[in-house]
C-alpha cells in the first residue's frame, strides 16, 4: 500500500503539531510555511514555538523521514489549511473584522496541485461561509470542485497540551457535501481517539465561534464581578469559590482581560457578520477589553501613590506576558498590552516571563532579581513558576497588585 501524503499549509501553533502527529501516525507530511528561517529550523528537527514534547516528536518524524518542510505546496492526497485569520479594521463599524486573506491565499497556492479524489480541509478559525469561499477560489483557478472533497474542521486545543488534545478531543467535521463530510470523518478517525461528529461546513464554522464566544461571556461575567468586588472591598476569588458550590453554577476565573487567538478573536467573527443580532456577544467582548484598561488604571494609581511616597518613579515588575499560564504565546495578550501601556506612559517597567528568552521592547529579569530591585509587583499571569512564591515572606511587605488570583 502506498504511503498517503498530506500537505499541511501553515506550520504554526496548530499546523506544526498536527503535521507532527500525522507524520507519526504513518502519513508522509509535506509542511508548508512562508518563513524560510522556520523551514530551515524544522528540517533540522528544531521547533520555533514552545509546546511540551513537540520538540521530541518533531525530531522523531524528521529522522524517520516522514516530515519535511517547504516554502510551497506539492501534489498530495490530503491538503490541510492551518493559517492565521487575524483582524483588520472594519470601515463601517468600531470593532475589528476577520481577515481571511491568508486562507484565500493558501487556497490559491494549492489549486494547481488539486486532482480528482483529493481531500481539502480548512482548520483555520473562520467566519461562516469561508469554506464556500475556498471552493470558489478553487473554481476560479480551474479546479473541478465536483471531483474533490472540501470540508471544515475546527481545532479545539489548549496551548500547553496540544499534542494530547489533538488526539483525544472530540472533533466536529463539516463538508460542503455529504460525501466530503464522510471522507473527512474517515481521515480524522485515523489519528483522533475522541468522537468525530459529522455536520455541514457552515455549522462546523459556527460551532467553533460559538464555543469560544460562550467562554468569553463567562469570563466577562467573572471580570465584571472582580471590578464590583474591588469596589465593595470583597475577595472575588473567595466569592466565586463559594458561588461555585451551587450545583448549577460554574463561574470562571477573572484575570487581566482575555487573550489568545481564540476567545479574544472568535466572538468578533460573529459580531461582524451579525452586528444587530449579537448584542450580548459584543458586550462581553467590550467588558473583557475594558478589564484590561481597568488593570492599567489601577497600576497607574498605585505608581502615582508610591511616587509621592518614595519621591521617585517606582520600579514596576510585570509578572507574566503571555496570554495564559505556562506558554510562550503572546498573541492578543492583555498582559503584553498592559506592559506596553505602562511603558508608553513613562513608567519604569521590568518583565518577569519565564517562558520566553528575550523580548525586543522589555528588559526580562528573574523573579528573584525583581524582589531585590522592584517596588510594585503586578501579577498578570498565573505561571507555575510563580506559584512557589505564593506564600513567600519576601512578598509580605511589598506592593503587590494581584490580577489573576495567585
Amino acid at each position: 500500500m502506498n504511503q498517503k501524503k498530506v500537505c499541511v499549509v501553515g506550520l504554526g501553533y496548530i499546523g506544526l503539531p498536527t503535521a507532527a502527529i500525522l507524520a507519526n501516525t504513518g502519513y508522509y507530511v509535506h509542511g508548508v510555511d512562508i518563513d524560510e528561517s522556520v523551514i530551515n529550523k524544522l528540517n533540522a528537527g528544531e521547533i520555533h514555538i514552545i509546546e511540551p514534547d513537540l520538540d521530541i516528536l518533531l525530531k522523531k518524524v524528521v529522522d524517520d523521514e516522514n516530515f519535511k518542510a517547504h516554502l510551497g505546496p506539492c501534489n498530495a492526497d490530503v491538503f490541510m489549511i492551518c493559517v492565521p485569520t487575524p483582524f483588520k479594521k472594519n470601515k463601517n463599524n468600531n470593532y475589528p473584522a476577520p481577515d481571511i486573506t491568508y486562507v484565500l491565499d493558501a487556497a490559491k497556492s494549492i489549486s494547481p496541485f488539486l486532482k480528482e479524489g483529493n481531500l481539502v480541509i480548512l482548520e483555520s478559525t473562520s467566519p461562516v461561509g469561508t469554506t464556500e469561499q475556498v471552493k470558489k477560489i478553487f473554481e476560479s483557478n480551474g479546479v473541478d470542485t465536483n471531483s474533490i472533497f472540501i470540508s471544515y474542521c475546527p481545532e479545539r486545543v489548549l496551548p500547553g497540551n496540544i499534542l494530547s488534545e489533538l488526539i483525544m478531543n472530540n472533533r466536529i467535521v463539516g463538508g460542503l457535501s455529504q460525501k466530503s463530510t464522510i471522507a473527512t470523518s474517515s481521515f480524522y478517525k485515523t489519528f483522533v481517539k475522541g468522537d468525530v461528529v459529522e455536520t455541514d461546513a457552515n455549522t462546523a464554522e459556527m460551532c467553533k465561534l460559538t464555543e469560544n464566544s460562550y467562554r468569553d461571556l463567562n469570563i466577562a461575567f467573572a471580570n465584571e464581578l472582580s471590578i464590583i468586588c474591588e469596589k465593595e472591598n470583597l475577595d472575588v476569588w473567595k466569592l466565586i469559590k463559594l458561588a461555585n458550590l451551587h450545583p448549577r453554577v460554574d463561574i470562571l476565573q477573572p484575570g487581566a482581560g482575555v487573550g489568545g487567538h481564540c476567545i479574544a478573536v472568535d466572538p468578533w467573527f460573529i459580531v461582524d457578520r451579525n452586528p444587530e443580532e449579537s448584542r450580548l456577544i459584543k458586550l462581553a467582548r467590550e467588558v473583557n477589553l475594558d478589564k484590561t484598561k481597568w488593570v492599567i488604571k489601577k497600576v497607574k494609581e498605585k505608581a502615582s501613590e508610591l511616587n509621592n511616597e518614595l519621591k521617585r518613579k517606582p520600579k514596576i515588575a510585570c509578572l507574566g506576558l503571555s496570554f495564559k499560564p505556562n506558554i510562550d504565546d503572546l498573541r492578543e495578550s492583555p498582559a503584553l498590552e498592559i506592559a506596553y501601556e505602562l511603558q508608553k506612559d513613562g513608567h519604569n517597567i521590568f518583565v518577569v516571563e519565564p517562558n520566553i528568552l528575550n523580548h525586543n521592547d522589555f528588559e526580562l529579569i528573574e523573579i528573584e532579581d525583581a524582589l531585590t530591585t522592584c517596588d510594585i509587583f503586578v501579577v498578570l499571569v498565573k505561571h507555575d513558576q510563580f506559584l512557589e512564591f505564593n506564600n513567600n515572606d519576601k512578598f509580605k511587605n511589598l506592593h503587590v497588585l494581584n490580577f489573576c488570583g495567585l
